[in-house]
């Protein structure tokens, strides 16, 4: 059996923005304030990266971003969250078929796997070794360690 990428997923926080880059980022988090989700400055060249996923969204590749909300969560400062990493994408132009915010620690892998086919994987991109760990859906790479954009390259290249 044959199987292939069918999707690309992608965490936000420390692999696409540069949340832990901003002053204070902790204590804002922990008085409920967004700010730190809507000011992160992004890890990559966000052009170049909606250049690319618009290029494998067009080979039939679905682009998705699984995002954790806060540790500390109510559902007014779950609302926010999530209304301020939609808007941080929206803003960078990054072409998402779907954006899931769930609850901190939400093994990503159970939210993945219900959307792939028995023949059909998710590469994942997050800088939480324990979720690449537990990713049993395909590849896990580690955006700190490696260029998202070269890896994107390899692979649009790999399906011309």
């Amino acid at each position: 059996m044959i199987v292939m990428i069918k999707e690309i997923t992608f965490d936000m926080d420390g692999t696409l923005a540069d949340l832990f880059g901003v002053e204070n980022w902790l204590d804002m988090l922990r008085a409920y304030d967004p700010t730190p989700y809507e000011v992160a400055e992004p890890l990559v060249d966000m052009a170049e990266l909606a250049c690319l996923l618009r290029s494998l969204k067009n080979s039939g590749i679905r682009v998705s971003v699984i995002t954790w909300l806060s540790k500390q969560p109510t559902p007014e400062y779950d609302k926010a969250v999530r209304h301020a990493k939609r808007e941080w994408l929206k803003f960078y132009g990054f072409p998402f078929d779907s954006l899931r915010c769930v609850a901190y620690g939400t093994p990503k892998h159970k939210i993945e796997e219900p959307r792939l086919k028995e023949d059909e994987e998710a590469l994942l991109f997050d800088d939480d070794a324990n979720v690449r760990r537990d990713w049993n859906l395909g590849g896990a790479i580690d955006p700190t360690k490696v260029d998202i954009l070269e890896v994107l390259k390899e692979i649009l290249n790999g399906l011309e």
